[in-house]
């Protein structure tokens, strides 16, 4: 979210405390919060860090001194949500990641499509088209469930388990 004077302004009156600001504010500071995420979230994490990041920064907006340091501040909030998910949610090993960027460097933009597109058909029905709906047609959990008649929960349970099958795909032969 850019500085502007208007912002500035609703940053101020978040602050101290008008909630149709608030709400300005986080509708503002969203669309760089998950882009943040993106690049430093598991994909399966982003929408856990973004509305955990939101959530923090509504209640704490008030505490900010320096409103010009507020995206700074926020995407250290979003890091540690990352961080936090990635340990807590996937058991996060960082000598897995190693084998991921190992394994990343050593292929050419050809291999990797094709050995994505071989794992993506390795998996049974339901996880491969959990796994395109999510992250090619970028739907949310909540239009996944109702397109394929599960609870979000179930949805995000089918998608993770998805995820680590292709992983497992990839990654096996390290």
């Amino acid at each position: 979210m850019k500085l502007s004077e208007q912002n500035l302004g609703l940053l101020t009156a978040a602050k101290i405390g008008d909630p149709s600001a608030l709400n300005h504010v986080l509708i503002l500071c969203q669309p760089d919060i998950r882009r943040y995420a993106q690049r430093h979230c598991a994909i399966s994490d982003v929408d856990d860090a973004v509305q955990e990041s939101l959530l923090i920064l509504s209640r704490k907006i008030g505490t900010v001194q320096a409103l010009a340091a507020l995206s700074g501040w926020l995407f250290k909030v979003v890091m540690r949500e990352c961080r936090r998910l990635g340990r807590t949610l996937l058991r996060y090993d960082p000598y897995e990641e190693e084998k991921l960027e190992t394994w990343l460097n050593t292929r050419s933009t050809d291999q990797l499509r094709l050995e994505l597109i071989q794992a993506l058909e390795s998996l049974p029905q339901d996880y491969r088209e959990i796994i395109l709906l999510r992250d090619f047609e970028e739907l949310t959990i909540g239009e996944i469930a109702q397109q394929l008649g599960l609870t979000p929960g179930a949805s995000k349970s089918r998608l993770h388990r998805a995820r680590l099958l292709a992983r497992e795909y990839l990654l096996g032969s390290q």
